[in-house]
């Protein structure tokens, strides 16, 4: 699996149950020194067995660096990384060689490549290939942030919870982002936690799932990056945000809202503040026409519901082609949305360092 970048491309490598999964990385410019212990930190908000908001397979996701860093500092060869998984327990998987799986890609993935489908933990289409992805991002989440650009995301909903989101888009300060990653369950008002992780503990008690909405911010983004139609920033973003297993929507500033809006209410309208052209509101999400503003990036992508549940649901067995009940057994997620809000972090800024890389 490839991020193929103007000048940054990542190659995510391994599956779920596999001896190591990994990530090769290259065009990063050289001589940039990576702080090792804020990495170790992004990537511990993505691992799983955190709570009993997760699952409780317990990796410590601990990278290790085969090439491309002298002393922590990139010296311009791809940079190439891998974690060890330690706790996996195939056999949870061996009932569904025979009778796929609702909704993950057990059947389509089976006609594609056959018997030789790893399908382990979801093979290849796990969302363990998510962590690799995370050092990748989070390398880019420094660089960008020795340019002045800082992103965070958030918990924006969890079911039929709604959480705060920013008061004005227009006025989002690096502060708001800095005192956002602070907090440990990933929401903008810490008084909405109960809330949501009750609606989490409802649908696992239930022996069910839920899905819900990851709200990103980048602030610090100059105007002028990105290009019309298929070179619009919109366009890579979305690109590379529909690579996140799990993600069913994307959308920018007010997004699907814009479709029940008029023009003199959606409309962003010019002043100048500090010497600065800067639009009044932000309905447009920081962009348009596919080029920034220079005002925030406000984007939000919609997780489903983890398909891996304990209730009984209708599926099909291959071998004898006949309608067949699964009930699914091992350790999963009840939510993904709190393990996903640094990948969607790590994704954002991919794409947006690869923008601004010359």
């Amino acid at each position: 699996m490839i991020f193929h970048g103007k000048h940054i491309q990542v190659t995510v490598f391994g599956q779920s149950h596999a001896p190591a999964i990994g990530a090769v990385i290259d065009g990063l410019p050289a001589g940039f020194r990576v702080d090792m212990p804020k990495l170790h930190d992004f990537l511990k908000r993505r691992a799983p067995g955190q709570g009993a908001y997760t699952t409780a397979r317990k990796e410590p996701d601990i990278p290790e660096f085969l090439s491309g860093l002298t002393e922590d500092v990139t010296c311009g060869a791809p940079v190439c990384a891998v974690i060890r998984n330690r706790d996996t327990r195939s056999s949870d998987y061996a009932p569904f060689r025979d009778v796929p799986r609702p909704s993950h890609a057990d059947w389509p993935a089976m006609v594609k490549y056959g018997e030789a489908y790893d399908i382990r933990g979801g093979g290849p289409f796990s969302g363990r290939l998510t962590a690799p992805l995370c050092i990748a991002g989070g390398i880019a989440l420094q660089m960008l942030e020795t340019r002045g650009i800082l992103v965070g995301a958030y918990i924006r909903r969890i079911g039929e919870i709604e959480a705060s989101g920013i008061p004005d888009p227009a006025e989002i300060s690096p502060g708001d982002i800095a005192r956002l990653l602070q907090n440990g369950f990933p929401v903008l008002n810490p008084e909405d936690k109960d809330a949501l992780l009750a609606e989490i503990a409802g649908a696992r008690n239930e022996q069910d799932s839920v899905g819900g909405i990851v709200e990103c911010i980048a602030t610090g983004l100059p105007a002028g990056i990105g290009g019309p139609f298929f070179e619009g920033l919109e366009s890579a973003l979305a690109a590379a945000l529909f690579a996140i297993p799990a993600i069913k929507g994307v959308e920018f500033g007010d997004g699907f809202g814009a479709g029940r809006m008029r023009g003199s209410a959606h409309n962003d309208g010019y002043t100048v503040k500090d010497g600065k052209i800067c639009t009044l509101t932000n309905h447009a999400g920081g962009i348009a026409g596919g080029i920034t503003t220079g005002m925030p990036l406000i984007l939000r992508t919609a997780f489903k519901p983890t398909p891996s549940i304990g209730k009984k649901q209708q599926s099909v067995n291959l071998r004898t082609m006949e309608p067949e009940e699964l009930t699914i057994q091992g350790r999963h997620d009840p939510c993904i949305v709190p393990r996903a809000v640094p990948v969607v972090e790590a994704v954002t800024a991919l794409v947006l360092l690869d923008q601004l890389t010359e």
